[in-house]
């Protein structure tokens, strides 16, 4: 440590973390004006904000920093990347965020904030004009802000397929198809989804209504909602659509910004496919959904992750429901009905 560093330590201590602190307090500060709902003004989705408040809080954090001594390139990549992985906790801490978005979003948010940091960096260097940079930079994305979400969204339109053999016939899997009641936690416990926070299903059973066959689906947290069977092919084919009420996902079950059926993502339909082979049954899924954000590059495949991950524990689920030696839920117990497709 030289003789000038140690001074400035002596003489205020902590200062090492003063452009930390600066860099999250002013991103908080912008994630708390970003506060609107799904679609409109000032929504914690906008572009200017998704893109542009990282590199706020990169820019801040190397301009503070630069107020004291001149720093590093390498400090312009790494002080902005901590400052942002600092931030997104912050907003989780005080509620502001939920844990599935945060964990989603602070990869992106860390990159961008390195690119702030190098950009004010290299204007510190450079220019006589640090101060009016960081001006421009806090004023776009309020700016921005006022038109918010409501600038046109492109919409994805994708799917995902997982496959899987199963060591049981094609009956026993249709059963557990459309009857698996009393799932356990340790029998989805595996996905990373479950682990930032996702409900996890608790049962799944299909019944006999007024408008045809429907599966019931109850997840825990509370979450429920309907899928009704538009194909229904026995031990061959199933494949339903997603019904969701206003009372589906109750408070803090699934954060605003990935709640199913909303504004920026939606589930579509998943079909299952069951074919004989030598061993067993090959049980194929094939789900579609949208994603509608301004984000789409980095929300699509987040998305593919996702709900890859779980469609490949939900086919783990049924294989090993399908292949343990216990008697399967008996076929005859299923609705007979073929429903109009």
């Amino acid at each position: 440590m030289s003789a000038e560093d140690f001074a400035i330590k002596k003489a205020i201590p902590f200062s090492w973390a003063y452009p930390l602190i600066a860099g999250v307090a002013g991103g908080m500060l912008l994630r708390f004006i970003f506060s609107g709902r799904p679609g409109g003004a000032w929504s914690a989705m906008a572009g200017a904000f998704i893109y542009l408040s990282p590199i706020l809080v990169g820019a801040i954090t190397v301009y503070v920093a630069e107020t004291q001594k001149r720093r590093s390139w390498g400090y312009y990549i790494v002080a902005p990347y901590v400052a942002n992985c600092l931030y997104v906790l912050g907003t989780l801490l005080i509620l502001i965020e939920g844990l599935i978005c945060a964990v989603i979003i602070v990869p992106m948010f860390a990159l961008l904030g390195s690119l702030g940091g190098l950009a004010m960096g290299a204007v510190c260097r450079t220019t006589n004009w640090p101060k009016q940079t960081l001006y421009s930079l806090a004023v776009i994305p309020l700016f921005l802000g006022m038109v918010g979400d409501q600038l046109p969204s492109p919409q994805v339109l994708n799917s995902i397929q997982r496959s899987t053999v199963v060591h049981a016939t094609p009956e026993q899997v249709w059963s557990h198809l459309n009857r698996a009641v009393d799932i356990q936690p340790a029998e989805f416990g595996a996905t990373w989804a479950a682990r930032i926070g996702v409900p996890m299903p608790l049962s799944g059973v299909t019944e006999m209504t007024k408008e045809g066959l429907v599966r019931k689906s109850l997840w825990n947290k509370a979450v429920h909602f309907d899928e009704p069977i538009s194909d229904w092919q026995p031990n061959r084919y199933l494949r339903w659509s997603y019904r969701f009420f206003e009372d589906s996902f109750p408070p803090h079950a699934l954060d605003d910004h990935v709640m199913i059926g909303g504004h920026y993502f939606d589930l579509k339909d998943t079909s299952f496919t069951l074919t004989p082979v030598a061993n067993g049954t090959r049980l194929d899924i094939e789900a579609h959904y949208r994603v509608s954000t301004q984000l789409n590059f980095y929300a699509d495949r987040v998305a593919q992750l996702l709900l890859g991950n779980m469609m490949e524990t939900g086919l783990q689920f049924y294989k090993n429901r399908s292949e343990k030696p216990v008697v399967s839920p008996s076929t005859n117990a299923l609705p007979k009905a073929v429903p109009t497709t």
